[in-house]
């Protein structure tokens, strides 16, 4: 054999002595904004077993009732792995059970250890022909949260949607290898040749999203669907300044760990993937556009109920078919009047124009947004009827969730679209490099001037509690601007009487927008609520808790005659429990805290339990005995609670102003140390601070109940095809 065809019997024999394994790469991490993993890579276990092993040693019995004990597979599946046989009737050596027993996690893989150790003992078997080896499992952290936004692997492996899908190739890596010589035992030789290739880990993916806020959202949503059961619902908050992406999420949802258990629909991302009339949403584009062309007169007449325009044979209708009267343009707004907008878009502004201004908003094209099968939208205004119904965004116009929020963030922002942005930074783990994405600016859509007005004009719809649309979103201490939307549903060609998609979208504070949020809800249950109804509150809740996660201070007190309360949050008892238990209390209330000391344990809480708080307000958790304590950060406090914190810590008060405590400054008077602080009532304040404790009446209930003529006000209900619903 040396000599004859020596080199070919040469080769054959190193193919024979020649082993390669695969080295597998670590798919990159994705984390939200704060760093908190939401997928990442961890080791799992696959089981596989030896039949002939199993059979020689007449333990099958035992095999199948164990593993069908540990695992829950059914014993009928299990005996015809242990006994498997291949052609000529032998039993394999090694059978994989990829059902149920791939990708296991450590607890189970402990008790099968346990179980295997236990019967090898009992049967005094060296083997007794099971098997664990390791390998790489997708784990996500927080389960259903943001599930559609991160996306999910299948049990190959292969990425199916979300950031998982659309940054595959810079998650997943490159995996290596090693091929090496080995004897007849396969153990490796040590003379013998190695080729090594190391696996290259996947990048690290840290998107824009707050898991906070996120949650606030999913709370919000899980809300909707307990009063509401719809058939979807989406909502989207984002950083209107820099368009990041703050939270995204949809009803129904499913979990990643556990893809198989849901529908395919439960996967489906409403937020960039369906297309809605938007309805009066809409209606803060035309605005916009009016407001900029300068043919927007908040104080000028007009006639509500109904315009008959050339060209379009019926008359454009108010939901309020008999109208309000003549009224002003801007109570048009408030009362959310399709006439008011038909006779800025149509016949002011201009086919032309209009279409111009809806397209720089980003209408009828892309966002960009880094989500793989986002729609365009449809903008297609052919003839007059289909203009004048699309300044109150009906008929042949159809936009997505994500598209409403880039253009209101446009209006917010002082008039600038920018690209959504859901990745926020991407490292690489070789190289040790990361590279951040910067907000990307698409064009200027209206001016810093007419971004300022539109806010001012958009908070009327929210803060008139007798005619804005809008007054459920209203927050009290907070400047908010926003809009409803109730849109019917086209069913064979027809609205339908009973099936509408209702919405809000607004922004916060209004004066430096720091969050905008789209809630749209697609078919509740109940035919008579509206966006008001139903979208509203959801939108309220969840700027309220984001705001305070944030820290915005309020800007300002109640509005004399507003017809709302000052709204207030109950402190729970925090005392005698662990400093994260309370916080953690503290934090399922979006109520923010400040430790006082560092002890383990609360011992004393400012303000009491029972006490009625601002939301926006800081509880002090102190942890420590007196002489130990340092004084804390005042700001936005009481002087009630100033007082009481400074007499915990032994130090003298010396305020000056009223209202809340805006600055503070450590002194010494006659030798002794003082604390000098100074107080002033929120920004924007039209009544003076109420004394001492500058406090709001604790007993105030910051909800209202729902204006019963809503429905009338914001829907059309009317089964005429050809009739206009508000949108």
């Amino acid at each position: 054999m040396q000599v004859v065809q020596g080199a070919f019997w040469y080769g054959e024999a190193k193919e024979r002595w020649s082993a390669a394994e695969v080295l597998s790469a670590k798919r990159g991490s994705i984390t939200d904004r704060n760093g908190n993993i939401l997928a990442m890579d961890t080791i799992a276990y696959n089981i596989a077993v030896n039949p002939r092993v199993i059979h020689d040693a007449d333990i099958e019995d035992e095999i199948v009732d164990g593993l069908n004990k540990i695992l829950g597979k059914p014993k009928e599946e299990l005996r015809k792995l242990v006994t498997a046989k291949n052609a000529e009737g032998k039993y394999y050596s090694n059978r994989e059970m990829r059902e149920g027993g791939w990708g296991i996690d450590k607890s189970l893989a402990d008790q099968i250890k346990e179980f295997r150790e236990q019967l090898s003992k009992e049967k005094e078997l060296s083997d007794v022909g099971i098997y664990l080896t390791e390998s790489l499992k997708r784990y996500y952290t927080r389960n259903t949260l943001a599930s559609q936004l991160v996306g999910y692997l299948d049990k190959e492996g292969k990425a199916l949607s979300g950031i998982e899908a659309f940054y595959d190739e810079q998650l997943r890596g490159v995996d290596g290898w090693i091929k090496y010589e080995k004897d007849g035992k396969r153990v490796q030789l040590a003379e013998g040749e190695v080729d090594f290739q190391p696996a290259e880990n996947g990048q690290d993916i840290e998107l824009t999203i707050d898991s906070d806020i996120q949650y606030y959202v999913e709370e919000a949503l899980q809300q909707i669907v307990k009063e509401y059961n719809p058939k979807s619902a989406t909502i989207i908050a984002a950083d209107p300044n820099t368009m990041e992406i703050l939270a995204m999420a949809n009803v129904p949802t499913f979990n990643p760990n556990e893809f198989w258990k849901s529908p395919y629909a439960n996967f489906y991302n409403h937020a960039i993937k369906s297309l809605y009339e938007p309805g009066s949403t809409f209606k803060i584009a035309t605005l916009a556009a009016a407001v900029e062309e300068g043919v927007f007169n908040p104080d000028e007449m007009f006639k509500s109920g109904s315009i008959k325009l050339q060209g379009i044979p019926k008359p454009i209708n108010d939901i309020k078919r008999d109208g309000w009267g003549t009224i002003s343009f801007l109570d048009g707004l408030k009362h959310s009047s399709n006439v008011a907008f038909v006779k800025l878009g149509y016949e002011r502004i201009g086919a032309d124009k209009l279409r111009d201004y809806f397209s720089k908003f980003g209408f009828g094209q892309k966002t960009g947004i880094s989500l793989s099968n986002e729609l365009a939208g449809v903008i297609n205004l052919q003839y007059p009827s289909d203009v004048a119904r699309a300044t109150f965004g009906q008929g042949n116009v159809l936009v997505t969730p994500i598209q409403q929020v880039a253009a209101v963030a446009a209006v917010a922002n002082g008039g600038e679209l920018l690209q959504p942005q859901i990745v926020k930074k991407v490292t690489d783990p070789i190289t040790k490099t990361t590279t951040e994405i910067e907000p990307k600016v698409i064009r200027r859509v209206i001016s810093e001037e007419t971004s300022k007005k539109v806010g001012e004009y958009l908070e009327q719809v929210v803060s008139d509690q007798d005619k804005g649309t809008g007054k459920n979103a209203y927050i009290e201490g907070y400047r908010v601007a926003g809009k409803t939307g109730t849109a019917q549903k086209v069913v064979n060609g027809k609205y339908s009487a009973d099936k509408f998609v209702v919405s809000f979208i607004g922004y916060a504070p209004v004066e430096d927008p720091k969050i905008v949020v789209y809630v749209v809800v697609d078919e509740p249950n109940d035919p008579l609520v509206g966006g008001g109804k139903v979208a509203a509150p959801a939108f309220k809740q969840i700027v309220l808790k984001s705001l305070r996660k944030m820290g915005v201070p309020p800007s300002r007190e109640t509005v004399p005659d507003s017809g709302k309360k000052e709204a207030t949050v109950e402190v729970p008892d925090l005392s005698k429990l662990k400093v994260a238990q309370a916080k953690a209390e503290l934090a399922a209330l979006a109520i923010n805290c400040e430790m006082v000391g560092n002890g383990a344990t609360v011992l004393q809480q400012i303000p009491a339990a029972g006490s009625a708080i601002h939301p926006t307000q800081r509880i002090y958790l102190i942890t420590e005995q007196r002489d130990k304590l340092v004084i804390p950060d005042l700001t936005g406090v009481s002087l009630r609670d100033a007082l009481e914190i400074a007499s915990l810590v032994g130090i003298r008060l010396i305020p000056e102003g009223q209202g809340f405590v805006v600055s503070q400054k450590e002194e010494t008077l006659n030798h002794v140390k003082v604390l000098k602080v100074v107080l002033a009532p929120p920004l924007g304040a039209v009544t003076e601070s109420e004394g001492a404790g500058g406090e709001a009446d604790p007993s105030a209930d910051g909800s209202t109940a729902e204006d019963n003529t809503e429905a009338a006000g914001e829907n059309n209900t009317d089964d005429s095809a050809d009739d206009e619903a508000e949108g």
